[in-house]
């Protein structure tokens, strides 16, 4: 399989109001060659950083990401078309009145004929347990049907990578369990940043992110019990900090 590569990435944002640069990431390096690939750690640690590097939403301070052979900056055009990106919010990429005409839309490049795209667009909603919410208002379905709705439109256009961020937020347990069997049965390589951890549990290679760095980096019982032990750790002592104050 082809590898998303990272080789010594940083990212720092100038922060308004302030002389010096915040670090988002630092010095990260990885070679990803496996299909399911689960992001963890806490809000802030860094994770939709890592994630948006990957098509190219964000570039690199330092160091490089090459993903299937192709630079994400040099060739971010290129990039975006082989990798899908899933937004925690589906509102955020969802652009049309409704599911059928958002599917339809990013099948537009690719397939020419209007029969044949309809025809596409149908079978891709039908996929998800869409197809009878096709002509409904993205503004009445609800949160979970959004976020389906959103990974259809992507998939649409098979791309060669799918990353998701936070997937599973506005899932209940039905979809959850749909979302759950939908990755494990994609071609695409997935990554996925995830508070889910029984989700997690399901990828072939998980990597804890700390402080915009890889505290973890193995397989996914093994990251999530790091992960955990970690946590219970800060948590205590933040109420030792407390109990001393």
């Amino acid at each position: 399989m082809d590898a998303i590569c990272m080789d010594r990435v940083s990212v720092r944002v100038t922060v308004e109001g302030s002389d010096a640069a915040k670090t988002l990431l630092h010095d990260v390096t990885l070679n990803l060659t496996e299909q399911r690939i689960g992001v963890i750690g806490a809000n802030g640690s860094g994770k939709s950083t890592l994630l948006r590097l990957l098509n190219g939403l964000v570039e690199p301070s330092e160091g490089t990401v090459v993903v299937h052979g192709q630079d994400t900056v040099s060739a971010g055009r290129r990039v975006r078309g082989n990798v899908g990106f899933v937004f925690t919010d589906p509102l955020s990429q969802l652009v049309t009145p409704t599911g059928r005409e958002d599917v339809e839309l990013s099948l537009r490049r690719t397939v020419k004929n209007r029969k044949e795209r309809t025809a596409r667009a149908e079978a891709v909603l039908d996929r998800f347990g869409l197809l009878r919410l096709a002509d409904q208002s993205i503004y009445e379905l609800s949160g979970g049907e959004r976020q389906l709705l959103a990974l259809a439109v992507v998939l649409a256009v098979d791309p060669a990578v799918l990353v998701l961020d936070e997937p599973s937020t506005l899932l209940d347990l039905r979809n959850r369990e749909l979302l759950r069997t939908t990755i494990a049965g994609l071609e695409q390589q997935v990554v996925m940043s995830t508070h889910d951890l029984d989700l997690v549990l399901g990828m072939d290679r998980v990597l804890v992110v700390d402080s915009g760095q890889i505290m973890f980096d193995g397989e996914a019982a093994e990251a999530v019990a790091y992960y955990r032990h970690a946590c219970a750790t800060a948590l205590n002592a933040d109420q030792l900090g407390g109990t001393r104050r």
